[in-house]
């Protein structure tokens, strides 16, 4: 059976600039050949059982040629995969994307177009900067900047003056003094303003606003780095009048959210939204126990409990899951109190129609053990389905206040993983290109600390939940800060204070 090949643009970076179908078709692939422009933060859109394959182009170095790639999407098409073509930007402006759709019509594979949204216009407005204006522009005209190895520039520079709109080039940056003076030649205005514009809707963007004379002296006097793009036109002088993006509190900030991928997009979002880059790499998987009879035994005599305890929203999840696939009565649980280690927990009970009795203040399990050791009474008994690695405080302090019939059941595994290899996080950190890590777990500092092998983790800012999270990146000579309560909400608000 043949396969399909999706041609889908990223956007220019920012993973909430993919469209809606692009993101839908992305979750769907087995396969996805990849440029070195798609932003990091799109990778966690893919599914984890997805064949990854890097084709990317730099300058001067192509992971695989034109031609290798043409013939990879068709190979793997023939296998009878949904293959992913994922592009920067847009996949037929200045992708060649209709290069990579030839093969593919000529031997009948069928495909689709997903258009993207292009860093053409996306990176200025992210900068700040109209391409079209009813005072300055009213048009804009869009360009490659770049030139084949050894050919020279395909620009008619005395046209381009003559056009009078907003002029944009991509890849441009390489070759910034001679398209300037191309254009200064043929008679531009050399006050004409305007700008390079570095690594737009990234942690690392930049803009530099000049005049047409000016901006090669500038570019070189402060330094840019790709991918960047030239844009020329009056435009350009509004660039700090409309700035937002860099007023978001969290601008320029690239911060790693090691969560598992099923809990990681709230927190990814809410940073997101205050501006932050965010990598969105798990370092731990949390695997439901299958077959569980230990749990099956206790589902039939969940009315004989008086307390029913859970220590994470995922608990909350395969409990319950196991009770509907068990066809457990909700209302076996009878008179049973439910406690909960704190808010995000007692949340995914309250989704079920379930009210926490039991909460304490401080969001552990230390607390929560204190708490159950003082309201429960001797002979009274306790059903705590949590992981197959709990933290034994919980246990420790209740038996330390109360002689309770205790009853733990594992349901699920922490598993660490290794989500690293593609974004080379050794170097990122070794850089300074990535300005926090952020950590809900105990588990999720040590399943980091596995990944990130040989790196010198004194060079890592760790965001922690709480003090047992604190204290693992501590052990590991991090530096910390911590959020007052163990919340999201809390968690986030402590990115705010990294480096204010």
């Amino acid at each position: 059976m043949t396969g399909k090949v999706f041609l889908v643009g990223a956007g220019p970076a920012d993973a909430g600039l993919i469209t809606v179908k692009g993101r839908e078709i992305l979750m769907q692939a087995e396969v996805v050949v990849y440029d070195s422009l798609v932003g990091e933060g799109i990778f966690a859109l893919i599914p984890e059982k997805a064949e990854l394959i890097d084709a990317g182009k730099h300058m001067g170095c192509h992971t695989m040629e034109q031609e290798e790639i043409n013939n990879l999407l068709l190979e793997k098409a023939l296998e009878g995969k949904c293959v992913v073509r994922l592009k920067g930007g847009d996949p037929f402006l200045f992708g060649r994307g209709a290069e990579e759709l030839e093969l593919l019509a000529e031997r009948g594979i069928p495909f689709e177009i997903v258009p993207g949204v292009t860093s053409a216009f996306a990176v200025p407005a992210y900068q700040g900067i109209p391409v079209t204006h009813r005072n300055f522009a009213s048009s804009v005209h869009v360009f490659t900047g770049h030139r084949k190895h050894g050919e020279p520039l395909q620009l008619d520079y005395e046209v381009l003056v003559r056009l009078s709109g907003t002029l944009v080039f991509l890849m441009g940056v390489s070759n910034l003094e001679e398209i300037c003076g191309g254009l200064l030649e043929a008679g531009m205005e050399p006050q004409t303003a305007a700008a390079v514009l570095q690594q737009g809707t990234c942690a690392g963007q930049k803009k530099i606003i000049s005049t047409l004379a000016n901006l090669p002296k500038e570019v070189h006097k402060q330094g840019v780095q790709t991918p960047a793009i030239l844009i020329i036109g009056e435009v350009c002088t509004l660039g700090n009048q409309f700035a937002w993006y860099e007023k978001l509190p969290l601008s320029g900030k690239k911060a790693l959210v090691t969560r598992p991928k099923e809990r990681g997009k709230t927190l990814a979002d809410r940073l997101r939204r205050l501006g932050a880059e965010v990598l969105e790499v798990p370092t731990i998987r949390l695997e439901r126990i299958r077959n569980n009879r230990k749990l099956w035994k206790e589902l039939e005599r969940l009315s004989d409990y008086q307390y029913l305890v859970f220590t994470s929203p995922t608990g909350v999840e395969i409990f319950f899951d196991e009770m509907k696939e068990n066809k457990c009565d909700i209302r076996s649980l009878g008179q049973v109190k439910l406690a909960a280690i704190g808010a995000g927990t007692a949340k995914a009970l309250s989704e079920r129609g379930l009210i926490c009795q039991l909460m304490p203040e401080i969001y552990d399990a230390r607390h929560l053990g204190i708490l159950l050791g003082e309201t429960c009474r001797d002979g009274e008994r306790i059903l705590i389905p949590r992981a197959a690695q709990g933290n034994p405080q919980l246990i420790q302090e209740i038996e330390k206040r109360v002689r309770a019939e205790i009853t733990e059941v594992p349901i699920y595994r922490t598993e660490y993983v290794n989500s690293f290899q593609m974004f080379d996080i050794n170097r990122q950190f070794a850089q300074g290109l990535i300005h926090m890590a952020v950590f809900t777990s105990a588990s999720t500092v040590r399943g980091f600390a596995r990944a990130a092998k040989g790196l010198d983790f004194g060079l890592v800012q760790a965001v922690c939940i709480g003090v047992q999270t604190e204290s693992a990146a501590q052990e590991l000579g991090m530096k910390t800060v911590t959020a007052k309560r163990a919340t999201i909400d809390s968690l986030v608000d402590a990115c705010l204070e990294v480096e204010k």
